[in-house]
């Protein structure tokens, strides 16, 4: 016996692969969520074998609800919208199925999940194609609850071993993600690579000072001195104007 979990937003969506699932006695559904916040728990508490996820929700999107989740059970997207299959796939989900899908098609995706060849979700290649949504949060989870921050409320971004700290004006708070990755995300008016280490929101930045022969410091508003590489301190300086 393999259990699974339904997330969509939308009853009508949910109801066609209940249908459709009852083709497979053998597969149990715990569990329908209509969000990701819903989801997300429903994921933790009963541990399904397998997830059919919507990607676009309302308060958390599909791939922001995967990166919440340590070890994610195996996946096959639902979605209306087909750009993002290439991000699915780099992730490794199972499959991914474009609304509106027929029974024949489901039936491929179940195929691929009990050949038990299942692949295991790549976390870092789950963000979201750019989008103004995107650009504007950062989703985190805190004492196993889940935190949006909006990205106006970052002063900066620093590297932290495998992780990365968000510094903001309520804390710091740490992610599992790359520099590089927050590098494309983030909206490149807004952020710049400073740094190895550091992305800075650049509205904060006050004034640079030199710091020593080909470096300098970058003084925010908060007063926080942030060191400044020399490709950095080009980068900075195009976006500042100077």
């Amino acid at each position: 016996m393999s259990t699974c979990i339904i997330i969509d937003d939308e009853p009508l969506a949910r109801s066609i692969v209940v249908e459709y699932l009852m083709s497979y006695p053998e597969i149990k559904i715990l569990a329908e969520c209509s969000d990701g916040f819903e989801g997300m728990k429903a994921i933790q508490q009963l541990q399904p074998d397998i997830v059919f996820l919507d990607v676009q929700m309302p308060k958390i999107n599909g791939f922001e609800l995967l990166e919440l989740i340590d070890n994610p059970p195996a996946i096959i997207f639902t979605t209306a919208f087909d750009e993002y299959a290439l991000k699915a796939f780099e992730a490794n989900a199972i499959d991914y199925l474009l609304k509106p899908f027929n029974k024949e098609r489901f039936d491929k995706s179940i195929q691929k999940f009990k050949s038990n060849l299942i692949p295991k979700i790549n976390t870092e290649q789950l963000q979201m194609p750019v989008s103004p949504t995107a650009q504007n949060r950062i989703v985190v989870k805190v004492d196993g609850k889940i935190k949006i921050i909006p990205t106006v409320d970052i002063q900066y971004i620093e590297a932290n071993g495998d992780n990365v700290k968000i510094m903001t004006n309520e804390g710091s708070f740490s992610k599992n993600k790359t520099m590089s990755f927050f590098e494309e995300q983030l909206s490149a008016n807004d952020f710049v690579r400073i740094h190895r280490s550091y992305l800075v929101n650049v509205s904060l930045v006050t004034r640079i000072d030199a710091y020593d022969k080909e470096s300098h410091l970058a003084v925010l508003s908060s007063g926080i001195q942030l060191p400044v590489s020399k490709s950095g301190y080009q980068r900075l300086k195009e976006l500042l104007g100077m």
